[in-house]
C-alpha cells in the first residue's frame, strides 16, 4: 500500500465518526450546564474527584482547552485532586475519540478505553488530594453581585443552533483538526513504510511494545482523536493490542503543556507523582486490556 492510499484509507474510515463527533461536541458545549460544573469540584473528597473525571470525560476539548478550564477550578477554590483528574480524563476521551475508535478499532476498544480512563482519571485525583496545596481564590464577590443584579439575555433558539455549528465545525476543527491529521498523515507513514513494519513485527509484539509504547506516548503529543489512527496502524503492523490501548491512554495526558503548566503550579513532586501514576496505570490497563 502506498503513503496516499493508505491516506486515503484512513480518511474515507475516520471522517464520518469524525463530523460525528464534532457535531454532538457542539451540542455538548452549548447545552451542558456551566453552574453545575463549578458547584461540586470544590471538595476535597472522592465524590469531587469522581465529578471532575466524569465532566473531563464528555467535555469536547483536549489538553489546550482543558489546561486553562483546571486552572479556573482551582483559582475558585477546587482541590488538587479534582483538577488533576480533570486534566486526565478531558484530553484522553471525548466523543469523537470514542467514535474514531469505534470505527478503526471496534466497540470493545472503545468502552474499555473510555472506562479505563474514568479509573486512571479517579486515581490520580485521590493521589492528588493526599497532597497539601495552598488554594488560590479569586475574588470575584462584587461581579457576582453585579451579575445577579443586571438581567443576562437570554439567546434565542436560532443564536444557539448558530453557537452549535460554530464550535462544532469552525472552533473544534481549529483545536483539534491539525493534530487529527498529524495522526492520520503519521498512520499512514506507519503502515506504507515497510521497513518501520518490519521492525514492530520483530520487536514490538511481545513486552517490548509496553516499553515502545510509554515512551512514545511520554515524549510525543497527538491528541485523543489524532491518537487513534496512529495506534490502529501500529496494531495493524504487528503492535500488541495492549501496548496499542497503553499508548492510547498515556500519549493525550502528557502533553508539554500539561507537564509544563503543572509543574508550574503545583511543582515537581506533584508533576512526577502525575506522570508516574498516569503511565503506571496505563500499562497496568493496557496488560488487562490483552489478556481478558
Amino acid at each position: 500500500m502506498t503513503f496516499l492510499q493508505a491516506v486515503q484509507m484512513y480518511l474515507w474510515d475516520v471522517l464520518p465518526a469524525l463530523l460525528l463527533g464534532f457535531f454532538l461536541s457542539g451540542l455538548i458545549h452549548e447545552f451542558f450546564p456551566a453552574n453545575w460544573i463549578d458547584k461540586y469540584l470544590g471538595r476535597a473528597d472522592i465524590r469531587s474527584v469522581l465529578y471532575a473525571t466524569l465532566v473531563g470525560t464528555i467535555l469536547p476539548i483536549c489538553c489546550w482547552g482543558s489546561l486553562p478550564m483546571a486552572i479556573a477550578f482551582y483559582k475558585k477554590g477546587s482541590h488538587l485532586g479534582p483538577v488533576l483528574a480533570f486534566l486526565v480524563a478531558t484530553p484522553a476521551t471525548s466523543v469523537t475519540a470514542l467514535l474514531v475508535s469505534y470505527r478503526l478499532l471496534g466497540l470493545n476498544f472503545a468502552l474499555y478505553e473510555f472506562f479505563a480512563v474514568i479509573v486512571i482519571g479517579i486515581l490520580v485525583g485521590i493521589v492528588g488530594n493526599r497532597f497539601t496545596q495552598k488554594q488560590e481564590h479569586t475574588e470575584d464577590t462584587a461581579c457576582s453581585d453585579c451579575c445577579d443584579e443586571t438581567e443576562k439575555d437570554v439567546p434565542s433558539a436560532l443564536q444557539r443552533i448558530k453557537s452549535v455549528f460554530r464550535f462544532a465545525f469552525l472552533d473544534l476543527p481549529k483545536d483539534i483538526g491539525l493534530e487529527t491529521l498529524v495522526g492520520i498523515i503519521l498512520a499512514a507513514v506507519v503502515i506504507s513504510f515497510a521497513p518501520l513494519g518490519d521492525w514492530i513485527n520483530r520487536y514490538m509484539t511481545g513486552g517490548g511494545g509496553y516499553l515502545f509504547s510509554a515512551v512514545f506516548g511520554l515524549t510525543m503529543y497527538i491528541c485523543a482523536t489524532g491518537t487513534v489512527p496512529l495506534v490502529s496502524a501500529f496494531l495493524n503492523q504487528g503492535l500488541n493490542i495492549g501496548a496499542g490501548m497503553t499508548l492510547l491512554l498515556i500519549g493525550p495526558v502528557t502533553s508539554y503543556a500539561t507537564v509544563l503548566v503543572v509543574r508550574k503550579k503545583f511543582g515537581m513532586p506533584v508533576l512526577l507523582t502525575y506522570l508516574s501514576v498516569a503511565t503506571a496505570l496505563s500499562l497496568l490497563l493496557g496488560y488487562l486490556f490483552m489478556i481478558l
